[in-house]
């Protein structure tokens, strides 16, 4: 059996997305670190009830502070220098950079990059700070890496963009299909009977996410059905594209959005809408959108890298162009005037998850990439030798 790491920067990462991965290695008998920022005696806690140690380490999640970066990569390098693990797994940006870099420093180590996103710096833009924040990071990415075992990515546009920018070899990287939902939980719920369609979306409160045309959206739809719902969930988010509490409070007080705040558990607001909405710019695999579709929803998103992989147009929902309010709302006119195809198209969406987001299948895969997969006779023996 091997000692692995697993390295994000969000705490609560680790549970939400990476929950049912660290499972599977405790359940194939590997030893399993999971490190992050500072976390909460909670999510502490979580984590070690799965048998997984779990280790704090400097990060900034947004920005680029080089001071920072350089805690961020000294306190990697003591970490895998103490725990001498021979399995490396990097998520997100920062602990894929530096993660990538610090393992470097220490023999014998396989390091694995899971890319769920290419996020702010790979958007493009005109301005000069753009391009050199793209350059820069492209070049981090470069170096990082350039010794790695496999590249791992959640779409092929993804992957495409790094070979075309030359920062990895294509025969150094895989795909999986996201970070996938567990369908034993997430599982087919009838449609509300509520008299209006409600349209839901859920995260950060993010420029990025789109929810700004989702409220310039809404407010159009509403002039002409002016008793459609609109909500939206999910938490603050504190980088420089953050919407504020004051802005979404302006689309709650002008009557076009119910925000709901932040919650633990999305499936009964999901439950309770009857289409769900992500008009992201940019995802590696939308794990809401996952969500939604595995309790049967229609799905109403965005044709970019990420998105553009849950939806059969016209078969579980529509896909629309990115920052394009307009055609949002043309979408949202459509399911209300054709509310009968929402069930059918929630139940499309269910078996697309079935036959492609299963987590446990996706895990899987994961550890077979990794080369941490072991056979069922192996974990048996394992099992009864930890008893």
């Amino acid at each position: 059996m091997s000692r692995v790491v697993v390295i994000g920067a969000h705490p609560k990462s680790l549970i939400n997305f990476r929950g049912e991965l660290l499972k599977a290695l405790v359940g194939a008998g590997h030893e399993v670190t999971a490190m992050a920022g500072t976390a909460g005696l909670d999510v502490a806690k979580q984590i070690t009830a799965i048998g997984v140690s779990f280790r704090a380490y400097p990060v900034q999640r947004n920005g680029m502070n080089p001071a920072a970066d350089l805690q961020t990569f000294f306190a990697l390098r003591r970490a895998l220098r103490t725990l001498k693990p021979d399995v490396v797994l990097s998520y997100t940006i920062k602990p894929v950079i530096w993660g990538g870099i610090a393992s470097k420093g220490v023999s014998r180590i396989r390091f694995y990059a899971l890319i769920t996103g290419l996020g702010f710096a790979f958007d493009k833009g005109e301005s000069f700070k753009r391009k050199m924040l793209t350059i820069v990071v492209s070049r981090l990415y470069r170096f990082s890496l350039s010794k790695v075992s496999c590249v791992i990515f959640q779409n092929p546009d993804n992957r495409d963009s790094f070979e075309q920018k030359h920062i990895i070899d294509k025969a150094k990287s895989s795909l999986v299909n996201g970070s996938g939902v567990d369908l034993a939980q997430f599982i087919a719920t009838p449609l509300p009977s509520g008299r209006d369609v409600v349209f839901l979306t859920i995260g950060r409160l993010l420029g990025a996410k789109g929810f700004r045309e989702y409220a310039k959206a809404a407010q159009l739809v509403k002039e002409r059905y002016p008793g459609t719902i609109f909500r939206l969930v999910g938490p603050t988010d504190p980088s420089p594209d953050g919407i504020s509490l004051v802005e979404v409070e302006e689309w709650q007080n002008a009557g076009v959005i119910q925000y709901l705040g932040e919650t633990k558990d999305v499936r009964p607001f999901i439950a309770d809408c009857h289409v769900y909405v992500l008009p992201s710019y940019h995802e590696g695999m939308p794990r809401t959108v996952l969500e939604a579709m595995a309790i049967g929803r229609a799905i109403l998103t965005t044709d970019v890298p990420g998105c553009r992989e849950t939806v059969v147009p016209e078969k579980n929902g529509f896909l629309v162009p990115k920052a394009d309010a307009g055609a949002l709302a043309a979408r949202m006119i459509w399911f209300i005037e054709n509310r009968d195809k929402c069930d059918q198209m929630g139940q499309y969406s269910r078996r697309i998850a079935e036959e492609k987001f299963d987590v446990h299948r996706i895990n899987e895969n994961m550890l077979d990439i990794m080369g941490l997969k072991v056979s069922g006779a192996a974990q048996q023996a394992s099992s009864i030798a930890n008893q």
